[in-house]
């Protein structure tokens, strides 16, 4: 199928990804821009992690203050090199990272930071709802796993939906960071401060 200089630009506007990418995509969806995008995803994801193993020591520590000083927010963002971390990109990944984290208050960067006495309880509490509505032994498992994600997606900045696009996660929008950049782009720790919250 022939694929246009336009249907490329365009496609690389939506994505910010490079032109042999996006004829690439287009050309192995048949021009369906859905599936150009969802092939756009995924090669992102295996570039992102081949890249993960690469120490990530650069970046910026970004920060977003809200409503007039109620909430403040500082996040830790890394890449490889200083280049990366000086461009506007990058720039505007970590402070809409910081706007995220100041919205949604996430607890944890991922769910390996979750602590295994939490698991174990959030785990428990599933268990106990699932017998007490009288489901099957054997779907329980599923059922707490389906819960799970759920929490995750509560509790994990990378987990959550990203609210400039909910129909990608903040690792999403990370990852394709990362396949743009061509770097490990980590985030690292963030802090968020509540006026008036109990400590």
């Amino acid at each position: 199928m022939s694929i246009s200089a336009s249907q490329v630009k365009e496609l690389r506007d939506k994505t910010n990804s490079g032109m042999m990418d996006c004829k690439e995509a287009l050309q192995a969806s048949d021009g369906d821009f859905g599936k150009a995008i969802e092939y756009l995803r995924k090669k992102g994801l295996s570039a992102a992690t081949k890249r993960s193993s690469r120490a990530a020591k650069e970046g910026t520590v970004a920060s977003y203050v809200h409503m007039e000083g109620s909430i403040g927010v500082l996040v830790e963002v890394n890449c490889e090199t200083d280049f990366v971390a000086k461009t506007d990109d990058f720039k505007t990944m970590a402070r809409d990272l910081a706007m995220q984290i100041a919205a949604t208050n996430p607890k944890y960067v991922n769910a390996e930071e979750i602590p295994e006495s939490e698991m174990a309880g959030e785990k428990e509490i599933y268990r106990s709802q699932a017998l007490a509505e009288g489901k099957p032994e054997k779907v329980v498992d599923r059922i707490i796993e389906g819960k799970l994600t759920k929490y995750y997606e509560e509790v994990c900045l990378l987990d959550q939906k990203f609210i400039k696009d909910t129909d990608i996660t903040v690792r999403d929008m990370v990852n394709n960071m990362i396949a743009n950049s061509g770097e490990n782009i980590i985030v690292r720790r963030f802090a968020r401060f509540q006026l008036g919250e109990d400590l």
